[in-house]
């Protein structure tokens, strides 16, 4: 973990396109002027000041494999529970090395279906690495090191149900199995009901003198409970529905519900402990289609998954039954990329999940971190501090609705509206629409798609970077030498997290010699002293198990004949590196 400080201000400078050979000219093309940072003339063009459904995310995925194919390879991982192909994109320079052999960071977004604008991230990321590589040298270079995995949905039947249903901006939350919720013995009878016709599902209120809410004096939209001593002048019925099923309930039975964020193979719990357990562990098709890739792919190193909201970088553990599975060195790293997480995105804050929020069992976040060794974060997008770049008194107060009123034209809003209800009588139905609330307003999207995206890339950035430093050569007499490596990780994500050493999920890291018959291999534990541990089993392919973060690790052999060697370092989430001497 040395010379920490000296990266980050080196990435910063990468980031910003600081380069000597880039021109400090402006480039005007086409009656435009490029604006600092952003893809001159992109092979595809892409507004991202909009949400895509699912047809939309598949022509852009398609569209962006076909304009750069050494760039972006799409495949199908597996199929949802109504049979969407879940599409993931491999992005990387596929004319440098074996993408399947570079150190790998995994994105996905849309898990929760409402939580739509993950997806969103996810594609702009891919196009963003596409179209600046050869443009930009700290992404050409990053894209020649590293591969991205990259899902923009992997909750594809949800995102739909959002889209093309009446929704709260909270519903749906799962996927779209069948589940029977209330115990009657039917599925999904009992939703909401769009009762005014406006695409949203808002809420319900009725005229009460002993209520306890009135309108809000300067935003009479927003409904405000009154104090303990008083009484107001409306009752809140909750959101627009009525008693589908006949039996007394509004609303209790809808599309799910279980959480797919509750469904991964890391400290699960069944339903009764963790609410949201599905059956099993990946008991869903399309969790278990993501654990599939992921087990097949041991190069992935790091990971990011996205959600809303709250403006929220989130590490593990998800329960405080899960710290140990944190060691300090490991928490060093995430507390280095965490942080200038926080940099990089205005008003969001690096948190622990079961300190800072609620427990978590059987979450995406701890699996792929306690399974699989990858460093991984989850972040919560839209933040109350975007509205005004100050800090908010909550996402549904009277900030909500001065934001909708002077930079939305109350466009996500709808005005109170009496309804004739077959249970309560005449009511008013209004409110936020569904596309309010947690989802970005257009003109925040792409703003907020390159902050966390590039917080992304600073992530993979710091996965493992392997090099062949030293080499040194001693005469030991008798036809023998003594041949001496030192491979340094030039990042700071080691090649094993704790996890990785103690269940030992990946392989050890291999360092090879070629060229001259090997007598004998060993580890340097401290070269100033001479002490080493011997290998005696295959020594010309020494086992080292981690390369540490901005650290080195030192290998020598004892050889006799050959002058012409080739050292080989083969790691599987470092990476595979050669060199002749």
């Amino acid at each position: 973990m040395k010379n920490i400080k000296y990266t980050l201000l080196l990435f910063i400078g990468m980031g910003l396109g600081i380069s000597a050979n880039q021109s400090a000219e402006a480039q005007v093309t086409e009656g435009t002027f490029q604006a600092a940072g952003s893809p001159a003339n992109p092979k595809v063009e892409v507004s991202w000041n909009k949400y895509y459904n699912y047809q939309g995310i598949s022509d852009i995925t398609a569209e962006l494999a076909e304009a750069h194919p050494n760039l972006i390879k799409r495949e199908s991982i597996g199929k949802s529970y109504q049979g969407r192909d879940l599409w993931l994109l491999t992005v990387t320079n596929f004319n440098e090395g074996d993408a399947d052999r570079k150190p790998a960071m995994y994105i996905d977004g849309n898990i929760h279906s409402n939580e739509i604008q993950g997806t969103e991230v996810s594609l702009y990321t891919a196009w963003y690495l596409a179209e600046m590589y050869g443009k930009n040298e700290f992404i050409t270079q990053l894209l020649d090191e590293k591969t991205f995995y990259i899902a923009p949905t992997i909750n594809p039947d949800g995102r739909e149900n959002f889209f093309d249903a009446p929704n709260t901006a909270s519903s749906p939350r799962s996927g779209m199995k069948p589940i029977d919720n209330d115990l009657d013995g039917e599925v999904n009878e009992d939703g909401y009901d769009d009762l005014n016709g406006d695409g949203s599902i808002t809420m319900m209120r009725r005229k009460n003198p002993r209520g306890q809410f009135v309108e809000h004096p300067d935003y009479p939209e927003f409904m405000q409970r009154v104090g303990p001593d008083e009484f107001g002048e409306y009752e809140l019925l909750g959101y627009e529905g009525i008693d589908n099923d006949g039996d007394g309930d509004v609303n209790e039975d809808g599309e799910g519900y279980y959480d797919p964020n509750r469904d991964w193979g890391w400290k699960w719990q069944p339903d009764y402990i963790q609410g949201g357990a599905h059956k099993y562990p990946f008991s869903l098709p399309e969790n278990r289609a993501v654990m599939e890739f992921v087990m097949d792919h041991p190069n992935i190193a790091a990971a990011q998954s996205y959600h809303n909201s709250g403006g929220m970088i989130l590490r593990g553990p998800g329960a405080a039954e899960d710290v140990d599975t944190y060691n300090r060195s490991d928490i060093q790293v995430y507390d280095a990329l965490g942080e200038m997480g926080e940099r990089l995105i205005p008003g969001y804050n690096y948190w622990v999940v079961y300190d800072d929020l609620y427990t978590v069992f059987g979450g995406e976040l701890d699996w792929f971190y306690g399974s699989r060794g990858a460093f991984t974060f989850t972040n919560e997008l839209w933040a109350s501090f975007e509205m005004f770049n100050e800090e908010s008194r909550g996402r549904f107060s009277a900030d909500t609705y001065e934001f909708n009123k002077h930079l939305l034209f109350n466009d996500a809003l709808t005005e109170w509206e009496t309804v004739d209800h077959p249970q309560y009588g005449e009511i008013e139905v209004g409110g936020t629409k569904k596309n309010f609330g947690r989802a970005h307003p257009g003109f925040l999207l792409e703003q907020m798609a390159h902050r966390n995206m590039a917080f992304t890339i600073y992530h993979a950035y710091h996965t493992p970077n392997l090099v062949i430093d030293e080499i040194s050569e001693k005469d030991l007499g008798g036809g023998l030498k003594e041949v001496t490596a030192v491979i340094t990780n030039t990042r700071m994500i080691p090649t094993h997290a704790s996890q990785d050493l103690k269940y030992k999920i990946t392989r050890p890291n291999y360092i090879s010699i070629d060229g001259a018959r090997v007598e004998a291999g060993m580890i340097v534990t401290n070269r100033d002293r001479n002490e080493t541990v011997e290998q005696k089993n295959n020594p010309e392919k020494i086992a080292v198990d981690n390369i540490p973060g901005m650290d080195s690790v030192t290998v020598r052999w004892i050889v006799s004949g050959g002058n012409n060697y080739t050292f080989t370092v083969d790691s599987e989430k470092g990476g595979l590196v050669s060199k002749r001497k």
